[in-house]
């Protein structure tokens, strides 16, 4: 069975603009997916990275440009300039890797609701509120907010290193077991069509 390790994080336009595609694709081709939230802010920074408030006028404007084309194309609610962006990302990362380690609900879906409340709801995913309503929403137990931060913030520190060691750079970043790596949600077709391979 194929196998897909899903790097993302949570405060990425672009991994909520991906929907679920990646789910889609999976299932399509019976693949499992690995959720692995990363600290994108740090990962740009040691991988050659500008974060987005940092880069050149021109490539701020384009970026804007772009996601609102994107978001338009894709018929998605989408705020260029949420009211809570950005924010601190780990509670709602940590609540990611708590939900997948205890099971029960929809991971894929956990991680869409908590993008869509950052880019479309006006919500601050780094309040134990919302990341609570989005673990129910999923099928979770909402108390995993406030259980495993241990273990959560340890993962998602691996997840990070792994990422770097894995030559992932951005947000969203898709790896098949066989090494491909697949960069963006634009990218999604070619991962459907390695998987096809």
């Amino acid at each position: 069975m194929a196998h897909i390790d899903y790097y993302f994080a949570t405060l990425s336009p672009y991994a909520y603009l991906a929907g679920d595609g990646l789910e889609q694709i999976a299932a399509k081709h019976g693949a499992s997916i690995t959720y692995k939230p990363v600290d994108i802010m740090t990962l740009f920074s040691r991988t050659g990275g500008t974060p987005p408030k940092d880069r050149h006028p021109s490539r701020i404007e384009y970026r804007a440009q772009d996601l609102l084309r994107r978001s338009a194309n894709l018929g998605m609610d989408f705020n260029l300039k949420p009211a809570h962006w950005p924010t601190n990302a780990a509670p709602s990362s940590y609540a990611i890797i708590a939900a997948a380690n205890a099971g029960g609900g929809d991971v894929g879906q956990l991680v869409r609701l908590i993008l869509r409340a950052c880019w479309a709801e006006e919500k601050d995913i780094a309040e134990d509120a919302v990341v609570r309503e989005c673990l129910s929403a999923a099928g979770f137990d909402p108390a995993l907010a406030d259980s495993g931060m241990l273990v959560g913030a340890e993962t998602y520190a691996a997840n990070l290193e792994e990422a770097i060691e894995r030559g992932v750079f951005g947000s969203p970043f898709y790896v098949t077991e066989d090494g491909q790596r697949f960069w963006g949600q634009d990218r999604l077709a070619d991962l459907d069509a390695h998987l096809s391979r």
